[in-house]
């Protein structure tokens, strides 16, 4: 792995983990909008992040994913996330930042993935799963790093997730055009079940 890479995932967990902190209230948010729906792998959530710049630590790869812990300013504990950078092959400025985490209380799990500026905000971040479609995410927040979109991680997207061998994120920059990034999932599991 490349220096590079590296502080690009640092700093990348960085903004994902300041958003556990300082976006508690909106965790609380999507666990309601998950209680007034029917429960599906695609809930609609709100999210919160803010830019930060805590260091982390790289603790372990699994496959394409990488374990990554700091402590965040005000924090006693340390917290960890699992995260894949990708990049479109054929457009090289479309990169997907997607990260895993657990609450610090260890009540929910989130999938959060950060888009860059300039992709078509209504029309959400589709997924597929092995080629069956997921369902949709809505971008809730943008920032000058990119925009956010972020689901509770529920049993079923967890199941998918892990029996998975890979998923498409799907951004779109017309009401036409969708970008189908691919991630791996190879050590998907192993890499959630190491994190603390």
């Amino acid at each position: 792995m490349t220096v590079r890479k590296i502080s690009q995932q640092l700093a990348i967990f960085s903004l994902c983990l300041g958003g556990i902190f300082a976006g508690s209230s909106s965790i609380s948010l999507a666990q309601n909008t998950a209680q007034q729906q029917a429960p599906t792998a695609t809930e609609q959530t709100s999210t919160t992040s803010t830019a930060g710049n805590q260091k982390g630590t790289l603790r372990s790869k699994h496959g394409e994913w990488s374990i990554l812990c700091d402590t965040p300013a005000g924090a006693q504990n340390e917290q960890c996330a699992l995260i894949q950078n990708v990049v479109a092959a054929d457009r090289p400025e479309l990169g997907l930042s997607v990260v895993v985490l657990k609450t610090a209380d260890n009540k929910a799990r989130i999938l959060r993935v950060l888009a860059p500026l300039g992709v078509l905000l209504p029309n959400g971040l589709g997924l597929n799963v092995d080629g069956k479609d997921i369902g949709r995410a809505y971008f809730v927040r943008c920032f000058e790093d990119g925009c956010y979109a972020e689901v509770i991680l529920d049993d079923a997207l967890m199941k998918t997730f892990r029996a998975g061998k890979s998923a498409t994120f799907i951004v779109f920059q017309t009401p036409e055009e969708g970008i189908g990034i691919p991630v791996d999932l190879k050590g998907f599991a192993e890499g959630f079940d190491a994190l603390p």
